[in-house]
């Protein structure tokens, strides 16, 4: 199962990437951490995006979609992948797809977790961090015990108006990307809304739908 996972950030994207990857098998690819890992060992094109990162310059699409192919390329992802993080623009997915063509690494799927913006907005501004243990808590979900409510924080960037900044980063930029996936019949929507077993049950239905059709 070769997919790409799109969604506003606060979608639920990394919950479903790591049960989906359980699930068939395969390896969750983040991007960053992607990047992260072929700066730490030294690759060819990890020094090159090293080189970019070192003086505050993003690493250039070109860079990215070769480290993305040569990862595909790696024995883990021979049963396929969940590539997560990127295409984030539609020049991304138009040149992310000329060169899965040529490395003949065709696509299954491209599934979003769609979440209303007012979500969005109530998932992240909710969270809360423990700076002693790291435990992530949410002021209405997840409520952190009594005991430690005083010490627990909130994230710069999870603030009201940081988070609105991202959600409208990801309708201007990552957006776009829909339409030229749901033309090539790759677009599996799924409604984020849900609990997270339901989000589960409805992607894999669909994917198992997409494989068998």
């Amino acid at each position: 199962m070769r997919m790409i996972l799109v969604g506003a950030p606060g979608a639920g994207k990394g919950t479903q990437a790591k049960r989906l990857a359980a699930h068939y098998g395969i390896p969750h690819i983040s991007t960053g951490d992607m990047l992260r890992a072929a700066v730490a060992a030294g690759t060819e094109l990890g020094k090159k995006a090293d080189a970019y990162m070192r003086a505050g310059d993003l690493v250039p699409d070109d860079l990215v979609i070769a480290m993305v192919i040569e990862r595909l390329g790696q024995p883990d992802c021979a049963k396929g992948f969940i590539l997560d993080g990127f295409p984030r623009t539609r020049p991304q997915a138009e040149a992310l797809d000329r060169a899965l063509a040529e490395a003949k690494i065709p696509l299954d799927a491209v599934v979003l977790i769609d979440v209303p913006d007012e979500a969005i907005l109530d998932r992240i501004t909710g969270r809360r961090s423990d700076p002693e243990t790291g435990t992530i808590y949410h002021v209405r979900f997840n409520p952190p015990p009594p005991e430690i409510a005083d010490r627990v924080v909130q994230r710069k960037d999870d603030t009201a108006e940081a988070v609105r900044a991202r959600i409208a980063k990801y309708h201007a930029e990552t957006e776009p990307v829909l339409p030229f996936y749901e033309d090539k019949g790759l677009l599996i929507r799924v409604d984020g809304l849900a609990h997270p077993d339901e989000v589960f049950a409805a992607i894999t239905g669909a994917l198992d739908a997409a494989r068998k059709g």
